[in-house]
This record gives C-alpha cells, structure tokens and sequence, in this order.
C-alpha cells in the first residue's frame, strides 16, 4: 500500500515538474510570466529531481545555470542516500 502511494506520488510530481519546467521554457521564448527558480527548485526537492534534470537537458532550459546543472544532479544522490538509508532501516 505504501509503495503504491509512493510510486503514484513520484509520478505526479514527476508529472508537475516536467510541466513546470516546459511551461517556463515557453514563457522565456515568449517573454511572458516566468516560474521561479526556486519553485523549480521545490519541485526537485519534492520528488522530481530525475524528471526535471531529464527536461531541462533535452529542451536545453537553464543548462547554463550552475545552480540547476550542479544543484539537481546533488539533490538526486541526496534523495537516493535518503531512499538508501530509510531502506536499510526497514
């Protein structure tokens, strides 16, 4: 029961990432309201790190930003010494 929520909780937030990152890469094209870096950044922190990482590489969204391009890749070894950890205690 657990591992369902959490597996559906990842895919949603994984979902709410993807879509944040691309609609915030449209507005830069466009010149229009931007998202913040640092709810992209919750986002990550929230779960969806890999698929934000994954987006931002393909459609080239703030790749030249270290605080994406160093600060992701950490939050995902953090998250999986995190998953790593509770795993072992169980």
């Amino acid at each position: 029961m657990l591992y369902e929520f959490l597996l559906v909780y990842i895919m949603l937030i994984s979902l709410v990432s993807a879509i944040a990152c691309i609609a915030d890469k449209i507005s830069a094209v466009k010149g229009g309201w931007r998202i913040s870096e640092k709810t992209l950044l919750l986002l990550c922190f929230l779960g969806g790190s890999v698929m934000m990482y994954i987006v931002m590489r393909i459609i080239h969204h703030k790749t030249r930003h270290n605080k994406f391009m160093l600060g992701i890749p950490l939050i995902i070894l953090l998250q999986l010494a995190l998953t790593a950890a509770v795993l072992f205690l169980i």
